[in-house]
């Protein structure tokens, strides 16, 4: 404005030589059918627990902001990725939900055959819908699952909750146990029923203790290796509270003895590397309990480290 030249509606501190990450978030435009596509699917009703992890896609987003879009270690800037934006939920009906997200989840990897979703949660009752929208549009897939939980209860008891998404996929007959392979399962985060279960299954099964024995990309390593001996691609699905609560403090179901931030950026670096990976989804953050919004800080560094190693695919 001629005169007031310090008036602007982005206040604060500019720095001509940085580029904030959240600049890297284009809306989607006819003719985008490459790279990356971020998608918001604000659901947790379904939680057992209370949840607002509803709230996370639009944090996370924010919180992107909080890293510049250079790798130091890369001597590269991220490429921008383009951002459908959020399914919009049902406000009372459950079921209607899941309808919604599995209708617009099919009709982006359809349409858009060469785009590798990153899905924002909500809490993890999105998996299944998603998973099956991905499955039918793009073949036959296996999953990599990091949780201190199984996700393996009965439906009975639960329905269509966030305790139960791997369950209804294996038993809808969407996904073979042996094609789950889950990392960081926790000590007193499960019933011994559930381990049997995927067990039963042949669900490929690491607890923590085996990631700190083994190593967090040895296991990456052979879970790839046995997924693509009878899959083509690779589906992940990263529960948050798969970390130790010191470092995801926003989770619903925070408790000691996960994964630490280290790790984490590895393993994300390691997929997004690895040309099989197809689709990332991120759930289980409630941004009204998390402590100066370090939970979803670091889901939006995982994604930049995802991409970081996605750019150098070949």
């Amino acid at each position: 404005m001629s005169g007031l030249p310090y008036l602007s509606h982005e206040p604060g501190f500019t720095d001509r030589g940085i580029t904030k990450a959240g600049k890297l978030l284009g809306k989607w435009k006819e003719g985008d059918d490459s790279g990356i596509g971020l998608i918001g699917v604000p659901l947790s009703k379904p939680s057992i627990s209370h949840s607002g992890a509803s709230f996370a896609p639009q944090t996370i987003r924010k919180m992107m902001n909080a890293f510049t879009t250079y790798s130091i270690q890369d001597d590269m800037d991220i490429k921008p990725i383009t951002d459908f934006g959020d399914i919009t939920m049902h406000v009372t009906d459950l079921s209607d939900s899941i309808r919604r997200i599995e209708e617009t989840a099919a009709g982006i990897l359809n349409r858009h055959t060469d785009i590798l979703p990153i899905f924002l949660g909500g809490d993890h009752s999105v998996t299944a819908p998603l998973f099956k929208s991905f499955k039918e549009a793009r073949g036959k897939a296996g999953i990599i699952q990091f949780d201190a939980h199984h996700d393996l209860r009965n439906l009975e008891d639960g329905g269509p909750s966030n305790g139960t998404p791997f369950r209804q996929l294996i038993e809808k007959g969407v996904l073979e146990g042996k094609h789950l392979h889950q990392i960081g399962i926790r000590n007193f985060s499960n019933g011994k029923a559930y381990t049997d279960y995927g067990k039963q299954h042949g669900v490929h099964i690491y607890t923590m203790q085996d990631v700190y024995e083994t190593g967090i990309l040895t296991i990456l390593e052979t879970a790839v290796h046995e997924l693509l001996k009878e899959t083509d691609q690779i589906y992940v699905s990263l529960d948050m509270d798969v970390m130790d609560q010191a470092f995801a403090p926003g989770c619903p179901a925070i408790g000691p003895g996960g994964m630490d931030a280290r790790m984490l950026i590895e393993a994300m670096r390691f997929l997004g590397e690895t040309p099989q990976v197809k689709a990332l989804d991120i759930v289980e953050i409630d941004p009204a309990v998390d402590f100066r919004d370090m939970t979803s800080r670091l889901a939006a560094h995982a994604i930049l480290t995802f991409l970081s190693g996605y750019q150098t695919r070949k």
